[in-house]
């Protein structure tokens, strides 16, 4: 909802959400569930994106693969019928490149390897989900139809989704139920730079953070005056949610996000 705020895009806010949830669900079974092994086999599964290859899976990933690949290809379909192009292998893409990026992190922290932080954002970029949900989003607002493509929307998504991650990575959004490890910013750049303090590594993400939404404002600029106005708003929209996502309190809860959803839906911020 607060992506796209028009109130006539219900439609697309059923589909982004689905995107969204499956980002969460698949991010957990890497993070929390699998071993490598099996996260394997999963990835491999999505890269050959056939129904058939759910029987190779452990019987616990069978439901989210089949999940994941009815509802990516009636999104495709139903794209399809609408603006009249089929965009399922390049939605499919985005799921290759999300799992084949969280497969990287776990063997990473499984052979307790600690990359540099260049390795390290620039596979955390990709592992945030916000690509592979962006790319849904173009598609669902009728965009790639004609000779705008994705690559002219890389630069924003790149943005939105380096802002996504260096926030989570704040540490401000840590689950006490959670028991996987997926490492952080923080932890690589402290192991590059011995001599810091966390005070200092969260200064520099922090620095990082507000040279990303310098870098977005000027291609949001950009990307209206090229008529990709629905776009980048929502791309804007989506940096703009992420620090009332992660800004969890003492009791992991979400005071000041919660308000915002009963204002919004109620309109009443006592309800």
């Amino acid at each position: 909802m607060a992506v796209l705020t028009d109130p006539k895009m219900s439609q697309q806010r059923i589909e982004l959400a689905k995107c969204i949830s499956f980002v969460y669900v698949i991010d957990d079974i890497f993070d929390v569930y699998g071993t490598v092994e099996e996260l394997t086999l999963f990835t491999q599964a999505v890269n050959r994106w056939e129904l058939v290859a759910m029987l190779d899976l452990p019987e616990y990933m069978r439901s989210t693969y089949k999940a994941l690949y009815d509802t990516i290809n009636d999104i495709g379909y139903n794209i399809h019928k609408i603006y009249g192009q089929n965009p399922t292998q390049n939605l499919q893409n985005a799921w290759v490149s999300l799992c084949n990026a969280f497969l990287k992190e776990a063997k990473w922290f499984a052979s307790g390897v600690v990359p540099t932080t260049d390795e390290y954002l620039k596979n955390g970029i990709v592992s945030s989900g916000v690509h592979a949900v962006l790319v849904h989003m173009f598609y669902l607002l009728g965009l790639g139809v004609s000779s705008i493509h994705l690559e002219d929307v890389s630069a924003i998504s790149s943005s939105v989704a380096t802002i996504l991650r260096l926030w989570d990575d704040l540490g401000s959004a840590k689950d006490e139920n959670q028991e996987g490890k997926d490492g952080s910013y923080i932890e690589c750049y402290m192991k590059e730079n011995k001599d810091t303090s966390i005070e200092l590594a969260r200064g520099n993400v922090i620095k990082l953070i507000e040279d990303e939404w310098k870098k977005l404002n000027k291609e949001h600029l950009h990307l209206m005056s090229q008529f990709l106005g629905s776009f980048s708003k929502a791309s804007l929209n989506c940096a703009r949610i992420v620090p009332l996502m992660y800004n969890y309190d003492d009791n992991q809860s979400l005071p000041v996000l919660q308000e915002y959803i009963k204002s919004m839906l109620y309109g009443d911020l006592s309800v």
